[in-house]
């Protein structure tokens, strides 16, 4: 295992995964790719070539409530923003096409919308989700096409929809005709409750990734299309790319396959874990939002910090954490809180510091009025 990077500054903007061995594994499984028959580094990619790719892959999403997965109905993707584009064009049809995201969201869904020329429209949320009422009014009033959410692990908020919310969102889903993505690329461990696929087959696309669960370095992820439309998302993927390249694909499968894969996963859950306590025992007596096994967690400021002051303040000593500003249209009115996320590239010391430093400010919030 490779030790903790100290740089003395501690980005806590994005997870950093720590090495638990997958870094040895990555490596070997390169040189196995690399010494294996040749004859398929001559050729463009083929659906054959991936088949044992994709069966690995099919069992390294059975810990998702999703229902029956084919292994030939699964599209690999360069990543999971990838596969929310691949997504967006297959769902969104005319001219300025109308997405629904939650209030507080993944700034990914925005970006793949802009570039798509569709139009944004936030949907309010509680503390148990998107409200089902507010998601049938905008998606009627705009005809939206397409909802993006996700109900395991919302970022940035850290929360989880419960069954009954889920159930509501997709009969709303199937009155209105709208298509909704589920964005499980955050989720560490196994799925508490049925999926939107499983809910919602006919309407739900699913997607996830290895980003947060061994490495973003690789750029994989995984698509599943509602039943009846994995020949659209299949022919996207090709359109797009061909396919995954030849001995990505085969390093994909060897990698997933082996035995060490689910050993790997557990231990970055355990080490994930050791530095969400780190941060709730420090930080415990202010708001946040939080599980053990999601690299991140959600904190609301007190009284007396502007969420700009206290990014300002935070980077000013040697920490970059992330805005609520950064998950919400432009336009909106934010909660002042921000999103930290674990960076077990430096020691649990060192992340403990940068916890402390962070309870310093929170602690002692600026008096100053501005003149």
């Amino acid at each position: 295992r490779n030790p903790p990077r100290e740089t003395g500054i501690v980005s806590l903007f994005s997870p950093q995964l720590p090495d638990v061995g997958q870094v040895d594994a990555i490596r070997r499984t390169l040189r196995e790719v690399a010494e294996s028959d040749a004859t398929d580094l001559l050729n463009y990619p083929s659906a054959g070539a991936s088949d044992s790719a994709r069966q690995a892959a099919a069992r390294w999403l059975s810990t998702a409530r999703l229902g029956p997965v084919d292994p030939d109905r699964l599209v690999f993707t360069h990543g999971g923003q990838n596969a929310v584009s691949l997504v967006m064009q297959c769902v969104l049809r005319g001219r300025r096409p109308v997405i629904l995201v939650e209030e507080l969201s993944y700034p990914g869904f925005r970006r793949a919308a802009e570039l798509l020329r569709a139009e944004v429209v936030p949907v309010p949320m509680d503390a148990r989700g998107v409200i089902p009422e507010e998601l049938d009014r905008l998606a009627r009033t705009h005809a939206a096409q397409l909802f993006c959410t996700s109900p395991e692990v919302q970022s940035p908020t850290c929360l989880h929809t419960p069954l009954d919310r889920r159930e509501a969102i997709a009969e709303v889903a199937r009155a209105r005709g709208l298509n909704i993505l589920e964005d499980d690329c955050y989720r560490l461990s196994e799925t508490r409750l049925p999926g939107y696929r499983m809910l919602l087959p006919d309407q739900t696309w699913y997607i996830a990734s290895i980003s947060k669960l061994l490495t973003p370095a690789l750029r994989v992820g995984f698509a599943v299309a509602p039943r009846g439309s994995d020949t659209t998302l299949r022919r996207a993927a090709e359109y797009g790319f061909f396919g995954l390249s030849t001995p990505l694909a085969e390093m994909i499968g060897r990698l997933l396959g082996a035995a060490s894969a689910d050993r790997l996963v557990a231990e970055v859950r355990t080490e994930v874990e050791r530095y969400i306590r780190v941060a709730v025992n420090t930080l415990g007596s202010y708001d946040l939002t939080w599980n053990p096994d999601v690299p991140f967690f959600w904190l609301r400021l007190p009284e007396g910090w502007r969420v700009s002051a206290f990014c300002q303040a935070a980077e000013a000593q040697g920490l970059k954490i992330r805005s609520a500003e950064d998950f919400a249209m432009r336009d909106a009115r934010v909660p002042h809180a921000v999103r930290i996320a674990v960076n077990a590239e430096v020691t649990l010391a060192s992340f403990e510091d940068a916890m402390l430093r962070l309870r310093r400010l929170l602690d002692k919030p600026p008096e100053n009025i501005g003149v």
